[in-house]
């Protein structure tokens, strides 16, 4: 009898151990860089959903933290089995710099082209991560955008271009508000519209190659921008601007898009409040999807990524959920929105004004460049 319910006990653990291999082969590993509520996104909303459309798959995702920082811990985990037959990583979460270093070092594998939304997706983004050719490796999450908010009631004929916001805060000292170059990204992104307005050499900043003597063209640009400086009001950061705004200490200041309409929606920032992306740009970034190379589990990979970039759940999970831009081109999302959806998101920014004045970031060295040169030239 003993020897008959020890048998019985190592039969049940062959079988849990086979049933425990094929559930570790039907789990898609999703490793985010970015907020947390992008790990969110994929837990809450887009992994569920996956699943149920896929019987037998189960979605796990890990957050690594936002910024350049999180993607080069994903990175890093890629370059650590690179002498491994398969990966652990079947679908990453990054940035434009990391995404570029990734498929330059051989860590991605090209799969747009293999997917049905691989044609949805055409802005230069899409194909040009900060200089480097990603065409075929990434498809863009999401768009986020800089744009300029403003106070209609106060401001009725807002400044459309750098131009004519440098003469209205001489006219308004102090209604204009922005947080410098290191209490956040909005603060950053209009000094890099600034430089992409009068540094010159704009698209070589954008898409390289990286030259360190173009910086000794800056200084006219750099002395312009002190001036302006002198002007406006510093706020303390990217929730600091929209905090200002909505007390009227000032009436106008560069946000994040999709921050400024969550914060309308939450009940948190004047509705009235409109935006505007002024002459000649102004930055904003993507997040990509992408595919490790050898990733274990890279045709389910394909249908997960295909999936989120659907246009029902671009226009679901991106747009309606987050504010934000699509990642996929606008055109193909406005069809499964409600207008009063689409009109909110699309109306002060067009599709066309993020065709034609929707910019990346520079270019690293030259970001770095920029960076440096704000410290030493407009900062002290």
């Amino acid at each position: 009898m003993a020897l008959k319910i020890t048998n019985l006990l190592a039969s049940a653990a062959i079988v849990l151990a086979g049933t425990g291999a094929a559930q570790a082969q039907n789990v898609l590993n999703v490793v985010s860089g970015g907020s947390e509520n992008m790990v969110d996104y994929v837990t809450d909303y887009l992994g569920p959903l996956f699943e149920e459309q896929n019987p037998g798959w189960t979605v796990k995702i890990v957050g690594t933290g936002a910024g350049d920082a999180g993607s080069q811990t994903i990175m890093e985990k890629l370059v650590a089995q690179s002498g491994n037959d398969a990966w652990d990583t079947d679908v990453v979460v990054v940035t434009q710099l990391k995404a570029g270093e990734m498929v330059t070092d051989g860590l991605l594998q090209a799969y747009v082209g293999d997917i049905a939304t691989g044609k949805l997706a055409t802005r230069d983004t899409a194909k040009v991560a900060l200089g480097t050719n990603v065409e075929g490796y990434v498809m863009p999450m999401f768009h986020s955008q800089t744009a300029i908010a403003y106070n209609p009631d106060v401001v009725a004929n807002p400044p459309k271009s750098f131009d004519e916001l440098k003469a209205w805060t001489a006219e308004h000292p102090g209604a204009f508000g922005y947080n410098g170059i290191k209490n956040g990204m909005s603060g950053v992104a209009f000094t890099t519209g600034w430089m992409y307005a009068y540094a010159g050499n704009t698209d070589q900043l954008m898409n390289g190659p990286y030259d360190p003597e173009l910086k000794a063209g800056w200084d006219k640009a750099l002395t312009e921008l002190k001036a302006f400086n002198e002007n406006v009001t510093f706020t303390p950061g990217n929730a600091g601007t929209l905090d200002m705004m909505n007390r009227g200490e000032i009436v106008m200041g560069p946000v994040w898009v999709d921050m400024f309409y969550t914060w309308q929606a939450d009940g948190r920032l004047n509705p009235n409040l409109k935006l505007l992306l002024p002459e000649p740009g102004m930055p904003g970034q993507p997040y990509y999807y992408a595919i490790p190379a050898k990733a274990a589990n890279a045709e389910a990979a394909r249908k997960f990524i295909e999936l989120a970039t659907s246009p029902d759940v671009q226009a679901e999970g991106i747009v309606k959920r987050f504010n934000w831009y699509p990642g996929i081109d606008a055109q193909h999302v406005e069809s499964t929105l409600d207008k009063a959806t689409w009109d909110k998101l699309f109306t002060d920014v067009t599709p066309a004004d993020l065709a034609a004045k929707g910019k990346p970031f520079p270019l690293g060295p030259f970001f770095d460049d920029i960076r440096e040169a704000y410290e030493v030239k407009v900062s002290n």
